[in-house]
């Protein structure tokens, strides 16, 4: 297969995935989201609760965060310190409590480290309700604290397309790569700035949590709460190791830096890979097993790219050199590419989940973006590969070769040796003459990917597409009756969110076949929250088939649809199912 049939293979591999993805993709989540709680929002009590509680899709830390309870007056009525359990929230509440509008107000941290704010209100007695502006201060940390972050991990991927990158390319395609002073301090500085991102981060991810501004940067609470976490330490981890690999370079090439180097590699990948959206949600060990090889695979390639446009293609090389490096780099470039695109075709399925989900949410138009730079590097790269193949792919000399006793044999064999590395450097040294078009190819690839690495950042700190878009519901569940299943019934509710919504409703008999009920009943009840039953309105719209095109849901939590069937005057059957709304 040659470049450009490589190339175009991988791009429509990437394509293709955008058209199909959606069918395999299952049920997973890679960030909390609250679904519950008690009391529910709104509610109105006669008595005032001992406690609130809070429940989310996944398991959640309070970390540098808080759950509070504010009356009218913004006193915090709230006692002691919130417990978590999992995914529940547990905020206990003073005995004393007065008839009067509450507002709870939370912010806590989900297990891609990332936080899940926000307020609402419930009252006691005759009082009215508290304005959830007296929740507005706590809302944010502001975009100056995230933004900082997107500038953390950007020098953290940088850092480790140079740290790791370049002396993988020297070590694999040009070994007298390690005699240009440029490239040595190169990969020291991206060692360096991979510590510095992770300190950054590490830093900045108490005032991101508690929703605080810079000057919280070094509070001491909110250092103690990260170094606690799962997550400062992976962070302070990647620091330790990053300057451990600043003190190898110092004596690479020798064996036992290399050695030290290739180890302290593998624990920057996956420190690198531990941390965000990968932990969070269904099969984490799988997920940053995957994200290591989209990491490796980053490093390798751009590395190699950056190398080649500040040492190999500069001035002074060898013909020769070049020669040798290319062909190995183009080879080493093709397989990164193609882990890049396979590792980040599952990652997408598991962050997006649905085609629909790439357009309506903010991290599915950052990925369509990032796809497309994607696509143009991958243009880029196919014509530097075609390049290489054009000029630098004929048959290189061999050294020795079989023997051959007869003395005219041998010398014949010689002069092939001789014509043959008499072409090869001739070859060469046209490809120096014409180098220019794969200069300002593989300069594009740099300062495209450059970009890429921007919008990857981004990603890391966006709520994945998935956690964004409510999952329809459709089930078919068994009608139960005095003397058993006396049929089926159908349900699919789209989209299954807050606000308006269309239900449709099947019902079949034991038979399979569409049925007319002599009384349908379907209504929708939240018993953590105390509401309902609602009764949904139907009509019908054909034999068996109901439709309640005006069901509004009112708030998230986890709901019950029930499903009540008169059969004739003295059959009655029932079926229920549950669902969460976000």
């Amino acid at each position: 297969m040659t470049g450009t049939a490589r190339a175009r293979a991988v791009g429509v591999a990437l394509v293709g995935w955008l058209l199909t993805f959606g069918v395999t993709a299952g049920p997973a989540a890679a960030h909390a989201e609250l679904v519950a709680t008690t009391p529910g929002e709104s509610a109105a009590l006669e008595t005032a609760p001992g406690e609130v509680t809070l429940r989310f899709t996944e398991a959640v830390s309070l970390g540098a965060g808080y759950a509070r309870v504010l009356d009218s007056d913004a006193e915090r009525v709230d006692t002691g310190a919130p417990s978590v359990d999992g995914a529940t929230v547990t905020i206990p509440l003073r005995e004393d409590l007065s008839d009067d509008g509450y507002l709870v107000t939370y912010r806590m941290i989900s297990a891609d480290s990332h936080p899940v704010s926000g307020a609402f209100g419930f009252v006691v007695g005759d009082a009215e309700p508290v304005d959830q502006a007296l929740a507005d201060a706590d809302a944010d940390s502001g975009p100056f604290v995230a933004g900082l972050l997107v500038v953390a991990r950007w020098l953290g991927f940088a850092g480790l397309a140079l740290g790791l990158g370049v002396p993988a390319f020297l070590l694999l395609c040009w070994p007298a790569g390690w005699g240009v002073a440029r490239l040595r301090r190169l990969a020291a500085a991206g060692a360096a700035a991979v510590a510095a991102g992770g300190l950054l981060m590490f830093l900045l991810q108490g005032p991101y949590a508690a929703g605080s501004g810079l000057g919280a940067l070094v509070a001491p609470d909110l250092l103690a709460a990260t170094a606690s976490s799962t997550y400062g330490l992976t962070v302070l981890a990647r620091v330790v190791l990053a300057l451990l690999l600043l003190a190898a370079l110092r004596f690479a090439p020798r064996r036992a830096a290399v050695i030290v180097g290739a180890i302290l590699a593998l624990g920057l990948i996956a420190t690198t890979a531990a941390v965000g959206h990968p932990v969070a949600g269904a099969m984490p060990v799988l997920a940053v097993v995957v994200t290591s090889v989209h990491v490796a695979g980053m490093t390798l390639w751009l590395g190699g790219v950056v190398t080649l446009l500040t040492g190999l293609l500069r001035p002074g090389v060898t013909a020769g050199e070049l020669a040798r490096a290319l062909p190995r780099f183009s080879r080493l470039a093709f397989g990164s590419v193609v882990a890049l695109v396979v590792t980040g075709v599952v990652q997408t399925v598991r962050e997006v989940g649905t085609p629909t989900a790439l357009f309506i949410t903010t991290y599915g138009w950052v990925l369509v973006a990032k796809v497309a730079l994607v696509l143009l590097v991958l243009g880029a790269a196919g014509v530097a590969r075609v390049w290489v193949q054009q000029h630098l792919g004929g048959p290189r000399p061999r050294r020795g070769g079989r023997r051959v006793t007869a003395q005219a044999f041998v010398a014949e064999a010689e002069s092939l040796q001789v014509a043959a590395r008499a072409r090869a450097a001739a070859q060469a040294d046209a490809a120096i003459e014409d180098i220019d078009p794969f200069r300002r190819s593989v300069l594009l690839e740099a300062t495209v990917v450059a970009v890429v690495l921007v919008l990857s950042a981004v990603l890391a700190g966006t709520p994945p597409a998935r956690s964004a878009v409510a999952d329809p519901v459709d089930a078919t569940l068994a009608l139960e009756g005095a003397a058993g299943t006396e049929g089926t019934v159908q349900i699919s509710l789209v989209p299954a969110q807050t606000g308006p919504n269309t239900l449709h409703v099947y019902l079949f008999d034991v038979n399979g076949r569409l049925t007319q009920p002599q009384d349908l009943q379907v209504t929708l009840t939240e018993p953590q929250q105390q509401i309902g039953p609602l009764e949904v309105d139907l009509e019908p719209v054909g034999p068996g088939h109901y439709i309640g095109d005006g069901l509004t849901i009112p708030t998230a939590g986890t709901w019950t649809l029930a499903v009540t069937v008169r059969l004739d005057e003295f059959t009655a059957t029932t079926a229920r199912t549950t669902f969460p709304v976000r």
